[in-house]
Parts: C-alpha cells; sequence; structure tokens
C-alpha cells in the first residue's frame, strides 16, 4: 500500500522511545536462528511475534476507543520473511491525539526493524484506495492485530465491497501493472539471477492472483499453485538470511549459499526449482487472465445488447431478444477441436480416450489459428488420452511439425502443454533438459526453452530447404544430450535416433536428424576458428553431412540455433562466414547429386491408363485407408470395425489436357479433403496419346471422408465442364469468416538449375499450406500456357514442398526467359490468393 513512511530519527533528536525493542529483537533474533521452525511455519511465527510486540506498543501508547492497528500487504498475510518491511496501518474513527502515532513508531524505528506506515479514517483509506491501485491491493490483506477489531473488519468488509464493485475497471489497470513489471524484470523463469518477487512468475504474481480471486469475477487454477508460491517464499528466506539484506534479487554469488540453506543439492538444482515454480505461477496468470478477459467481454456484450434493447422497436418478440443474447459460437478448427472464445476446445462429440493423437492436433490447430488450448481442455487431454502408440502414426508427426511450424504462435500452446505434463509424455527426453539452466551469459533461456525457441526461428526458414519436417523437428531435439555427461552434441545423437525411431521416421529421415544433431556446432565452429581458404575446412563439413540436403538443412539450422541463443552468438560477421563455408560446401557436393528416380506404374495404375486410353474419358479409383484401432463399434464409412477412416488414396487417369492439376485440386477442396501428397506422370499405355497419371493421398479435414459415389461423380463434371470448381470455391470462401491467422514466411516460387531435368524445367514451389493452394498453382500454371508433365507435390506438417517439371507445348524445356515468367505468375497468384487464414490441409472452405 501507500504509505507514510518516515525516516528512523537521528540519535541527537532527544526521543527515547517507548517498550523495550531489545526485547523483541532479540526473540526475532532468537526466532531466525532457531533449527526449526522454518518455511511458511517460521513466517507465521514471526508475524505473531510481531503482533504481540505492536500490540504492546499499541497499548503502552493509551490508545483511545476507536482506534485499530492493521497489518496490510504482505504482513496483513502473515507472510513476514526475515527482513520483510512492517507494513502497518493506525485506524482511527474520529480526533486523534497527533503524538498517538509516533509513540508507536519510534520504537519500531529504535528496534532497527523496515516500517512503512500510515494514518488514516475507514473513509480516507477508502478514497486512498480508490486513487491509488497498489493502496488498495494491500487493503486486500487488512488483518487486525490490536485496537478496536470492529474498525478493522469494518475496513475489511469496505475495502473487499469496493475491489469488487471496481473490479471490471481496474482489473485491466492491474494487468497492466503487471506487464509493466515483466518488461522491467523479466520472466523470473529463465533469468540466471532472477527478482523473486517482481519478475513474472514471481511473489507479486501471487499476489495478483489472490486480488483476481477476491473480485468473484475469475479464480486461478490452484493445482499446484500453493506449493509454488511456498517455494518461492522460501527461497526467498534463506536468501534474506544468507545475505542478511532485504533483497529480491537471487545473484550468483548467493545461490549456493540459498542452496545449502535449503538442503538442496547444489545451485543448478535450487534454479529448476524456482523455474518450475516460476512457470507454475506464470501459467497460472495467463489462464486467469484469459478467464478475466471473457468475463469483461461478456459483461461488456451483454451491456451492449441492453442498451440496443432499452429503445422502443416492434417487430421482434422473444425469439429476437434469444437470438440478441446469442448463442455460444463454436468454429471448427480439426477434428475434434473447435474454437469458442478464442480458445481451442474439444469438440462435442471428441473421444480423447480413443485418439491418442489428439494433443497435438488441437495444439497443431490452436497454434495455426494463433489461439492457445483451454485449460479444462488441457487438463482433460492429460487425463484421458492414451499415449501414443510406439512407432507414432503418421499424423502424430505430422501435427507435431504443424505445431512447431506455428512459429511465436507455438510458444503459449508448448507451455499449456508442458504445464499439465504431456510434453514430457510425448517425448521422456525433454524432462532431463526441462527448466535446466544454462550458466553462460551468452545464453537467454533455459535448455527446454532454447529448444523451442530455435524451433520457432527454424520455422521462419522453411522456405530454404527441400524438408522444412526434418528442420523443426533437429531444431526441437538438437539439445536434447544437455545434462549428459560428455559432449552434448555426441550423447544428442543417440538420444535422437531414438527418439526419431518412436516419432516413425524412416532410416534415411533418422540419419539426417541424428547427423544434423551430431554437428549442429560444425558450421559457425569452423567458419569462425579455421581458414577457410584452406580445402581441407571444407572437405570437413562435406564429409560431416555428406548429401547437399543435409547441408541445406545444416545451414538453416545453424542460424536458428545462433539467433535463438542470444544476441551475442550471431552477428552479421559470424553469419557471412557461415553463408560463405556453406557456399563452398555446396559447390563441392553440387557435383554428385543424383536425379529424382520415378517408381514403375503399378498393374492398377497402367490399367485406369489403357481403360481412359481407350474411352477418351477419365477412368479412377477410390481407396479408404483406415487408421489405428480404437474401441467401440465401427461407423459408417470406416474401415473394419472399430478403426477411424483416415484418408483415401485416389488414383485418377484421363487423357492429356489442359488445367487438369488445379481442377482435381479443386474438387478434393470442394470436398474439403486436404492434400498430404500427390503426383502427376504422362503414360502412354497403347500407343495412342499421352495419358496423365494423377495418384493423390488426401484426409478429411474433420475426419468424415465424402461419399465415393458423390466425389466421382463431382470429378466426371468437373473434367466434362459442367461444374465450374473455381466459381464454387469463390462462393464458399466469400460466404465464410475468417480469422486473421498467423505470420508465415512469403511463399518461395523458383526455376531449379537446368541441372535438375534434361528434359523439362523444374519449377519449385514452398509455401504455408493453405485452402486451396494447389488449385491456385493448377490454375496459374494453366494460364501461363505450360504443360505439366510431372509433378510431385508434399504437405510437410504446415509446408508445402511441390515440384513441377513443366514443358512448352511442343514438349520442350522452357527458356530461361519463360520459365521466370511462369515462376512469377504463381507467385502472384500465391501472393493474391484468398485470404482463408491458416489450415492444416489444402482445402477451400
Amino acid at each position: 500500500m501507500t504509505a507514510e513512511t518516515s525516516p528512523p530519527p537521528s540519535p541527537d533528536d532527544g526521543h527515547q522511545g517507548t517498550g523495550p525493542p531489545a526485547d523483541y529483537a532479540a526473540a526475532r533474533a532468537g526466532l531466525l536462528a532457531a533449527p526449526g521452525p522454518t518455511g511458511d511455519a517460521r513466517r507465521t511465527a514471526l508475524a505473531a511475534l510481531t503482533d504481540d510486540w505492536l500490540g504492546g506498543l499499541l497499548t503502552a501508547a493509551g490508545a483511545p476507543a476507536g482506534v485499530a492497528l492493521v497489518a496490510v500487504g504482505g504482513y496483513g498475510r502473515g507472510e513476514l520473511s526475515p527482513r520483510s518491511d512492517l507494513d502497518v496501518l493506525l485506524l482511527h474513527d474520529g480526533p486523534l491525539d497527533p503524538e498517538l502515532p509516533e509513540r508507536i513508531w519510534y520504537p519500531v524505528w529504535d528496534s532497527g526493524a523496515a516500517l512503512d506506515h500510515s494514518v488514516r479514517t475507514l473513509a480516507q483509506a477508502r478514497t486512498v484506495a480508490a486513487a491509488d491501485l497498489k493502496a488498495q491491493l494491500g487493503l486486500l490483506d487488512a488483518r487486525h492485530i490490536a485496537g478496536d477489531p470492529a474498525l478493522t473488519e469494518a475496513l475489511r468488509s469496505a475495502v473487499l465491497g469496493d475491489w469488487r464493485a471496481s473490479a471490471p475497471r481496474r482489473l485491466p489497470e492491474l494487468r497492466e501493472l503487471a506487464r509493466e513489471r515483466a518488461e522491467r524484470h523479466g520472466e523470473l523463469s529463465f533469468l540466471l539471477e532472477p527478482d523473486l518477487k517482481e519478475a513474472r512468475g514471481g511473489l507479486r504474481d501471487v499476489v495478483t492472483l489472490d486480488a483476481i480471486a477476491a473480485s468473484w469475477l475469475a479464480d486461478a487454477p490452484r493445482d499446484g499453485l500453493d506449493a509454488a508460491a511456498l517455494r518461492l517464499a522460501d527461497v526467498r528466506d534463506a536468501l534474506h538470511l544468507a545475505t542478511g539484506r532485504a533483497t529480491e534479487r537471487l545473484s550468483l554469488q548467493d545461490q549456493d549459499q540459498v542452496a545449502e540453506r535449503l538442503g538442496v543439492l547444489d545451485a543448478d538444482t535450487l534454479l529448476r526449482q524456482v523455474y518450475e515454480a516460476a512457470r507454475t505461477v506464470a501459467y497460472a496468470s495467463d489462464v486467469t487472465w484469459r478467464a478475466v478477459d471473457r468475463v469483461l467481454a461478456a459483461r461488456s456484450a451483454r451491456g451492449r445488447r441492453s442498451s440496443r434493447l432499452s429503445f422502443p422497436f416492434t417487430g421482434a418478440g422473444r425469439g429476437a431478444g434469444a437470438v440478441a443474447r446469442g448463442a455460444v459460437r463454436r468454429r471448427p478448427l480439426a477434428e475434434g477441436v473447435v474454437e469458442q472464445d478464442g480458445e481451442a476446445v474439444l469438440a462435442q462429440g471428441a473421444r480423447p480416450a480413443a485418439d491418442p493423437v489428439l494433443p497435438l492436433r488441437a495444439a497443431a490447430a490452436a497454434a495455426q489459428n494463433g489461439l492457445t488450448v483451454s485449460y479444462a481442455t488441457v487438463r482433460r487431454l492429460a487425463a484421458e488420452c492414451r499415449p501414443l502408440p510406439v512407432p507414432w502414426p503418421d499424423e502424430a508427426r505430422e501435427q507435431l511439425v504443424t505445431l512447431l511450424g506455428a512459429g511465436e504462435a507455438c510458444i503459449p500452446v508448448w507451455e499449456a502443454l508442458e504445464a499439465e505434463g504431456l510434453i514430457t509424455r510425448l517425448l521422456p527426453d525433454w524432462e532431463r533438459v526441462r527448466c535446466r539452466p544454462q550458466r553462460n551469459a551468452v545464453h537467454r533461456w533455459t535448455v527446454d526453452r532454447h529448444l523451442v525457441e530455435t524451433a520457432v526461428r527454424a520455422a521462419a526458414m522453411t522456405r530454404r530447404v527441400a524438408r522444412p519436417d526434418l528442420l523443426l523437428v533437429a531444431a526441437l531435439l538438437h539439445d536434447l544430450g544437455k545434462g549428459l555427461p560428455g559432449d552434448h552434441s555426441e550423447a544428442g545423437e543417440v538420444i535422437v535416433r531414438d527418439v526419431a525411431v518412436r516419432m516413425g521416421f524412416d532410416e534415411d529421415d533418422t540419419e539426417t536428424l541424428a547427423v544434423l544433431v551430431r554437428h549442429h556446432l560444425a558450421l559457425v565452429e569452423t567458419a569462425t576458428r579455421r581458414d577457410l581458404d584452406d580445402p581441407a575446412t571444407v572437405e570437413a563439413i562435406t564429409k560431416a553431412v555428406g548429401t547437399p540436403a543435409r547441408l541445406e538443412l545444416l545451414h538453416a539450422l545453424t542460424e536458428a540455433d545462433a539467433t535463438a541463443t542470444g544476441p551475442a552468438a550471431w552477428s552479421s560477421w559470424r553469419a557471412s562466414l557461415v553463408d560463405g563455408l556453406a557456399a563452398r560446401a555446396a559447390a563441392q557436393l553440387a557435383g554428385g547429386q543424383p536425379g529424382r528416380a520415378e517408381a514403375e506404374p503399378t498393374a492398377e495404375q497402367e490399367r485406369l491408363a489403357v481403360e481412359a486410353a481407350r474411352t477418351g474419358g477419365p477412368a479412377l479409383t477410390l481407396l479408404a485407408q483406415a487408421g489405428p484401432e480404437v474401441p467401440g463399434p465401427g461407423r459408417e464409412g470406416a474401415g473394419p470395425a472399430g478403426t477411424e477412416p483416415m484418408g483415401v488414396r485416389l488414383t485418377l487417369a484421363v487423357p492429356d489436357r489442359p488445367g487438369l492439376l488445379g481442377t482435381v485440386a479443386g474438387v478434393l477442396a470442394l470436398h474439403r479433403l486436404t492434400v498430404r501428397s500427390a503426383g502427376l506422370r504422362e503414360l502412354d499405355p497403347i500407343g495412342a496419346g499421352a495419358v496423365l497419371l494423377l495418384s493423390w493421398t488426401v484426409a478429411a479435414e474433420f475426419g468424415e471422408l465424402p461419399e465415393a459415389a458423390r466425389l466421382r461423380a463431382d470429378l466426371r463434371r468437373a473434367l466434362d465442364g459442367s461444374l465450374d470448381v473455381s466459381r464454387r470455391l469463390a462462393e464458399r470462401d466469400a460466404a465464410t469468416p475468417r480469422r486473421p491467422g498467423i505470420p508465415t514466411p512469403p511463399p518461395l516460387v523458383a526455376v531449379a538449375p537446368a541441372a535438375a531435368s534434361a528434359t523439362a524445367t523444374v519449377l519449385e514451389v514452398r509455401a504455408h499450406d493453405a485452402p486451396g493452394l494447389l488449385h491456385r498453382i493448377g490454375r496459374a500454371l494453366d494460364g501461363a500456357g505450360v504443360r505439366v508433365r510431372t509433378a510431385y507435390v508434399s504437405t510437410l506438417g504446415a509446408d508445402a514442398v511441390d515440384s513441377f517439371y513443366l514443358t512448352d507445348v511442343a514438349g520442350r524445356p522452357l527458356s530461361a526467359r519463360r520459365a521466370g515468367e511462369v515462376a512469377a505468375a504463381v507467385r502472384a497468384a500465391l501472393v493474391r490468393g484468398p485470404d482463408a487464414g491458416p489450415s492444416t490441409g489444402r482445402t477451400a472452405y
């Protein structure tokens, strides 16, 4: 609270004081020196000792009736640390002897105790509280010490009543204070010398949560919160005793002493415990403030509706009023996940116990839409979901990549999952690095947060690599070896091999991840410590990575790792050295770059191609692919009983014609199917002309596959021109409201070097997967008047990585100028595409 403070009197001012401060000082010193009690019990005992002493001072001062001595702030809560100030209010209900306060305060000053004091009537206290938020917060913890208890009770009742009445107006002010405090002092859970009280996640935030609960508008999640607050308070006590000062900063030189006083193994263990407690408080704060936002938004909306309905009107009965009150809006995000009140929550039909991928799907959908997962939803997922099978299903791996690919939006979602133990359930090795401090001034974060931050920065570099999924996973795992004996890169390589296999990566991808983790420091260390003109320097890098694709990934990982470490770890000078080394290594590796091998067509594909060539029309097959078994009976449209439909394998053969790729992609988008992979190739099965063969793997956006007959009919209608796919997509897009989405890197459309193909021009497209993406690419290529001879389409998490082999109408590769024009046309189509917002699949709805 705001107090009227005066310095202790000087020794020559003639004041002798009242009462025996030496007795209190001796008793206090004895209590603090005794082997027990400690912790909360000692704080309570110290507060009780101080109460008795101050009560005696009030009596000795000759206080009349109508006076009360009240403890406020931390002292009011009974949380009196060894060097805490005594926050005291002398409350009175009428005229007061002006010398009475000094007869109380001087003995306190003489004892050496720090005192914050004020003298108020009840009306004055309420006036000060109304003008000063900090004073109001202190008065919320008012506790009677001595004197007239009815006066203290009247103060408590009035202050609480005022607080609850003014909470809708004052809580935003309180939130701004918390935000400014966090900006000044940082996040407690990542600082090597944290302020235990003022930093985000510290003791001041605990007081804020109690104030919100007192408003009756919202309450914090209480699991673990009290234990976290007690842990921070215990560390603060030990810090006061170790330093002999009223300090809140846990400095490096004091950490060993504090750890010893608390019986903790070492300073690192102490910091991990502090960080864990701070994260609990910080997460509770995030959840609580979101609840406050919802309550205040709902009150504001009710006020606006009430204002509108207060005007006379005609023609609106009870039905109109019901509409005005409105129903809860729930927007689908993914299978089993919807948006409600600005958070991702479970759909009504979600079955967590039967869907082990649901936590990752909900997290990915939330992050890609710039949301977080609601507290209740995370709690339910943690309680009901079974562990993922080993190896993970493909969907689980894709959803993890999609989550990481959301960039900054991934962080609050990741924190929510981690708060309920879901991260360590997915990645058991995460527990070793969780909250682990890095005692290096270069590092800004703990090990676990550094890994997430590296993935965030890697998400901005996904256009630079052909395998963004491997880049993001390597970024997340590259420091998992920290905390183990020896070189953390070598230890991490062993760990990541096991993790990659559990995640379901194949042998080649597992080897790539192992190489990236083992050598994630190689580029920057070699570039800054070796002679770049020495051929052996370049050879060391090429030997370590082996392929251009791995070098490309390592280059991006190096930059993401360094920029996530801190400003001192990356500079324009370092960047230029690393870029130069990577360029030289790439040039040396480019000579042995193999071409893409094309698999022979299957018997079914050849049959369809023959049928299309003979009939002159499309021939297609649809094959549903079932997912893992789940409890309970099967449902219509699923595979065998007890399985969930995971997707469809669509194979289509049609005589060569313009616009085929975009047309088919548009039909799939109309049916809300996401394209996971696709291939296009030319065949001439009977020597009667080219037949285009398209092989697609698609999945239902919300789990319900369309009827095969309807999909087949729409494909035929689109190919014969009776279904205008583009118009239908545009109409649906215009009718569907969309949220802004998250920032993503711009699309990359580039012409590959001529060596990529001797018979065609290769156009590479890397973009954030979005509704109708492949349809827009296909239309742009068709509008450019080129033929798509072969295509390789893949969706890796939230990123599309596609290659199109193009020729002119005569079947020749494009000229350099023509290729540039086509690339520009495709780029323009992607940039000016519909503002569809983020998506986890190539749909348009």
